[in-house]
């Protein structure tokens, strides 16, 4: 049984290409992944819209699952080790995984406090439509390395 993957992440994509950067990788993954986009409608005051984006990040988290913020205060990790953390969490029977992507303003200390894996893409700050891009790639890096697939090695 394959792991499922959840992407969760604040705010809807827009055309253009990180979005179609995006959606090539995901038609390369073959483990089930899905994309579920969370937003607060109305307009708070920071730092409550943060806190509000924590609560829906965590509200689609399945129950159970393996949490992975995407954050530019995390951890940064080779695709070696990412992809063998993944493949740790799968052999350990772990039914799913979720990454999370914040807002503007990051995540929320609820957030950070669930988090299984607080990742980071380096210490620069990245558009999200970008992180959506580059997760999705490293998801994809990940299932070729545990596959023995060549892609890593390209």
């Amino acid at each position: 049984m394959s792991m499922r993957h959840h992407i969760i992440a604040v705010g809807r994509a827009r055309s253009g290409p990180e979005r179609d950067l995006y959606e090539a990788f995901t038609r390369r993954i073959t483990w089930p992944l899905s994309l579920r986009e969370v937003e607060e409608k109305k307009p708070l005051p920071q730092p409550r819209l943060t806190e509000r984006e924590g609560e829906l990040l965590l509200a689609a988290v399945p129950d159970g699952a393996v949490v992975i913020a995407l954050d530019e205060t995390g951890k940064a990790m080779p695709s070696l080790i990412f992809a063998e953390r993944i493949g740790v969490w799968r052999d350990e029977g772990r039914g799913d995984v979720a990454f999370l992507i914040g807002g503007a303003d990051g995540h929320a200390n609820k957030v950070r406090q669930r988090a299984d894996l607080i990742l980071s893409f380096g210490k620069m700050t990245w558009p999200h439509m970008m992180v959506r891009a580059m997760l999705v790639e490293q998801i994809y890096r990940a299932q070729c390395i545990l596959s023995g697939h060549p892609y890593h090695r390209e």
